[in-house]
């Protein structure tokens, strides 16, 4: 009986790298400035007054942004706001485990920095201030008039908390009469992290099935997922700043950069 030989692959050593194949910078340009035109709108309605902060928070994009697109209805001028709260480089209540590492430091800053591009692409820029959300926002809505602050909802509950801080904080800004008929500025919460919206469920956020398989058939059978809402290609006029920040290095956050294995 012939028998048939087959080529074993020899084992591979515990120090092998591959390179992961990308693209280089041009391809990278080239493929967002597609992705842009096709989310982008040349016109659009906007009959706001004022001026109106987008809260940056988890939601470090452009593009399918509902808290930028109605910050910009609303507005006559948008001012983009990101906090480096120091609270988020700590460590945890218990354990004392750090809430940040270097590497995902590093992930935030690039986010920051491609943010800021883009916003400038939209005759727009990013503010980047230090310090915690409730003491810098409502100090912005004051020295600007500012009528609404826009930001995206979280879940958890150190964001929950900071919601209320913020909605706090704006409820004792007290504007003139002349900037905005409201008497302060309002904290518009705005859900945007799940593809699914939160109101098109068939069913209420505390009975969700407890089944994945259960939730799956459910939203398939009766739910759509929401089309992106399409950003006009400028956002400018910006409000008047002499200094918007800079985007933190890893060790201006008190962290030692880090490479991934």
């Amino acid at each position: 009986m012939g028998s048939s030989l087959k080529s074993v692959p020899k084992p591979l050593s515990s120090s092998s790298v591959f390179q992961v194949p990308g693209l280089d910078s041009h391809e990278i340009d080239s493929i967002a400035e597609k992705t842009f035109e096709r989310y982008s709108v040349k016109t659009a309605n906007r009959n706001g007054k004022g001026i109106a902060i987008v809260w940056f928070r988890n939601d470090l994009r452009v593009l399918d942004n509902e808290a930028l697109f109605k910050a910009w209805v609303s507005s006559e001028t948008v001012l983009p706001v990101f906090c480096v709260d120091p609270r988020l480089f700590g460590t945890t209540y218990c354990f004392g485990f750090p809430k940040t590492g270097a590497l995902r430091a590093q992930f935030l800053i690039e986010c920051l920095d491609d943010l800021r591009k883009n916003l400038q692409k939209r005759s727009l820029n990013l503010l980047i201030q230090h310090g915690k959300p409730e003491e810098i926002l409502p100090a912005l809505a004051k020295d600007f008039g500012a009528h609404t602050v826009y930001a995206q909802k979280e879940t958890c509950s150190e964001e929950l908390q900071v919601e209320r801080m913020v909605n706090k904080g704006l409820q004792q800004v007290a504007l003139s009469p002349s900037t905005n008929a409201m008497n302060n500025p309002k904290l518009q919460l705005l859900w945007g992290s799940t593809m699914y919206h939160m109101d098109d469920l068939p069913f209420s956020i505390n009975s969700l099935p407890d089944v994945y398989t259960q939730f799956r058939k459910s939203v398939e059978a009766k739910c759509k997922i929401r089309g992106c809402i399409k950003i006009p290609e400028s956002l400018g006029p910006p409000p008047s700043i002499d200094d918007w920040g800079n985007v933190p290095s890893v060790e201006q956050l008190g962290l030692h950069s880090e490479k991934a294995g």
